[in-house]
């Protein structure tokens, strides 16, 4: 039998002197069992980051003001499953809620005020300005919201919690060797599952792909712009992005295709279910005989004959369906979330109109 740690102690005080002399706090003990287990786990991810190099100066000061979040733990629990059986929501709804007039306006701003340094993050990445906006304005709205939670509390927390444990180890151990490069422990704050600055990326991805693209000496993803924005475009890049190809194009689709003969076999090893609404892949040229068009005039630039697209229709048959080209998977690298990537891709469409 494994005991607790506040069962250990109430044996011991039995065998000490009995249980008369033994007076409980039911809550008190419940929280000192909670702290004395974080505090166990800590010395744990200690030892990790130690043995991946972080400095031993860091990892004092940063365990030693930690203390368990019950907060954190309620909102990690609090997340929708998610799970097989659950029901697909509709698009629609999620689309007016994130490419909504405000958030369009305000990546339109941007796109003005800062049309020279998108152009030069284009040429060096290959990854247009409109869709690093896109990330930008969705993840963070413009930086107006980053998040207020302690990063390295939060991280520890969930991987105590044990949950997603190994996930959020690496995190916790990537803050240490964040500090260790110099980034100040106190802009080490966002959301409460461990995502930060203008584009929230995690610690191990800041550590990845984080660009000084100002050249002061800090990758700073928290208040300049060009640092910011090269680092998302650098993300793209490093996840596959290809120059000159959109990432896919809205589409009428014909009433009587044949969807069962569109299917794929095939699953994806990463978030299955979100993949799995992608028809099989087929070039343009074959979607055109099938019947399936861009919509408007002009649209579909960029997509060649030859050019791979897959096909989703979020809303069901009847209503307006995408072709997703390959760039399209970028996107879903970034937040695998089909709601997620077709609003990035359609807000980047609506800031460069």
């Amino acid at each position: 039998m494994t005991l607790s740690f506040g069962s250990f102690l109430k044996r011991a005080a039995l065998l000490a002197g009995g249980a008369a002399s033994l007076v409980f706090a039911p809550v008190a003990c419940a929280q000192s069992d909670e702290e004395a287990g974080f505090a166990g786990y800590l010395q744990l991810l200690a030892a990790r980051a130690r043995a991946e190099g972080v400095r031993e100066s860091t990892i004092s000061s940063v365990t030693s003001t930690l203390t368990f979040s019950p907060r954190v733990i309620q909102l990690d629990r609090s997340q929708p499953g998610g799970g097989p059986s659950s029901a697909i929501p509709a698009f629609a709804p999620y689309r007016r809620m994130h490419v909504d007039a405000a958030r369009i306006a305000g990546g339109q701003r941007e796109y003005a005020a800062n049309a020279a340094l998108l152009g030069q993050i284009e040429r060096r990445y290959g990854v247009p300005g409109k869709v690093v906006l896109a990330i930008w304005g969705h993840e963070s709205n413009y930086g107006r919201y980053t998040g207020d939670f302690d990063l390295a509390r939060s991280l520890a927390t969930l991987a105590y919690e044990g949950r997603r444990r190994e996930l959020f180890a690496e995190e916790f151990v990537a803050v240490l060797k964040m500090i260790d490069r110099g980034v100040p422990r106190s802009k080490l704050v966002g959301s409460w599952a461990g995502a930060f600055g203008n584009p929230q990326f995690l610690p191990s991805v800041y550590l990845r792909v984080a660009q000084d693209a100002d050249g002061d000496g800090l990758a700073d993803i928290w208040s300049s712009k060009p640092d910011t924005l090269s680092s998302i475009a650098n993300y793209f890049r490093d996840a596959g992005w290809r120059p000159g190809q959109p990432w896919g194009v809205a589409v009428d689709v014909p009433p009587a295709l044949d969807r069962a003969s569109l299917g794929t076999s095939l699953v994806s090893p990463r978030c299955p279910q979100v993949f799995a609404r992608h028809s099989a892949w087929r070039t343009m040229r074959e979607w055109r005989a099938l019947g399936v068009t861009p919509q408007g005039a002009g649209q579909g630039a960029g997509l060649a004959d030859d050019v791979q697209a897959t096909l989703i229709e979020p809303d069901g048959q009847g209503r307006t369906g995408y072709l997703l080209t390959g760039n399209y998977r970028v996107i879903l690298d970034y937040n695998c979330s089909n709601f997620y990537a077709l609003s990035v891709g359609l807000l980047a469409d609506e800031i460069a109109r």
